[in-house]
């Protein structure tokens, strides 16, 4: 049954809005879309956004100001909703959702197995974003609402060339972008624009990456040193994963940067050899079958032998699955 999100509102007089930490553009477009969608068709109640300080790629989608990223106390809300992340990583405002009357989650990521009292996760839809513009009622979208959702939309589908794109996927943006906001702008300013010092460090990156298993794998990291040096923070190394994985003979890419002394937060991303939310839920992470993450403990040469060993594992395994189904099919010719 469709989630009925203004029902689920009715008589709330205090809802929250929260996602994963270091949100990225899916995280905070579905975020502010919700908050404009409730203040919008629930003008008197009190809406909430708490995230982690979003990169200001992200400033011109109204409510971006409106966003606390200090997560003081507050009494508790009536409900409380989670976009585009599990329970486990919503960071500081995770309290507000265990003290929620009740808990809404909404995500499309395959490692949720949904920690609200009411789930909507739909792993085969391509963004959050696209989740949640099924869920709006369409003859309440103004321009600003249509380009928040169309900011997580072309986001996590790679401005529509990933996998998960559909062609639903493809009608919802090309209504969206009928509402008459700059997408060219917008896609070139939030998803390939870069700073000065973002491009030294993805160039860094690249330079002293290394590729092994014959060339279909490839590594790099950046070690605190090394952006303290660059004077970077962790949203500025946004891409670079992506970037490796562009690289020819290329399957699976490994993005790696430090957050402790033997601690490294791991980026995956592969084409169709690999499946990476294998890969990282094994390690206590997750994400979707072309991209997922983790954090690891150990030196970086530990975190790469481990995370290499169930590489090729699922590369064995899917190579398998296909040397199976090629020979059914022969069977059946």
């Amino acid at each position: 049954m469709k989630l009925n999100i203004l029902k689920e509102c009715e008589g709330a007089g205090r809802i929250g809005i929260s996602g994963h930490v270091r949100p990225d553009g899916d995280c905070v477009g579905s975020c502010l879309a919700l908050w404009q969608y409730l203040k919008k068709c629930l003008p008197d109640a009190y809406v909430k956004v708490f995230l982690e300080a979003p990169a200001d790629i992200f400033r011109g989608i109204k409510g971006f100001e409106e966003i606390d990223s200090d997560f003081a106390e507050e009494e508790p809300f009536d409900v409380f909703f989670v976009l585009d992340s599990s329970v486990d990583r919503l960071g500081g405002a995770e309290k507000y959702f265990r003290e929620a009357g009740k808990t809404i989650n909404i995500d499309h990521h395959i490692s949720n197995l949904g920690g609200g009292q009411l789930n909507c996760v739909e792993p085969q839809i391509g963004s959050s974003c696209e989740l949640l513009y099924d869920l709006l009622d369409e003859e309440m979208m103004d321009k600003d609402l249509a380009m928040a959702i169309y900011v997580g939309m072309i986001h996590d589908t790679g401005v529509f060339q990933y996998s998960n794109t559909t062609p639903a996927t493809m009608e919802k943006g090309a209504r969206l972008i009928g509402y008459g906001f700059d997408f060219p702008r917008l896609v070139q300013e939030t998803f390939y624009q870069k700073t000065y010092v973002q491009a030294q460090i993805m160039g860094r990156a690249l330079m002293e990456s290394v590729r092994f298993m014959d060339g279909r794998c490839i590594v790099s990291v950046i070690e605190r040193k090394t952006m303290e040096f660059y004077h970077v923070e962790s949203k500025d190394l946004d891409g670079i994963v992506n970037q490796l994985l562009n690289i020819e003979g290329v399957d699976c890419a490994i993005f790696m940067y430090q957050t402790g002394v033997v601690e490294y937060k791991v980026s995956l991303r592969s084409n169709e050899k690999v499946n990476v939310a294998q890969v990282a839920a094994y390690f206590g992470g997750g994400g979707h079958v072309r991209a997922a993450g983790c954090t690891l403990s150990g030196t970086f040469h530990d975190c790469v032998n481990n995370l290499s060993l169930h590489i090729e594992k699922s590369m064995r395994q899917l190579e398998k699955n296909e040397k199976t189904a090629g020979g059914r099919a022969e069977q059946e010719v």
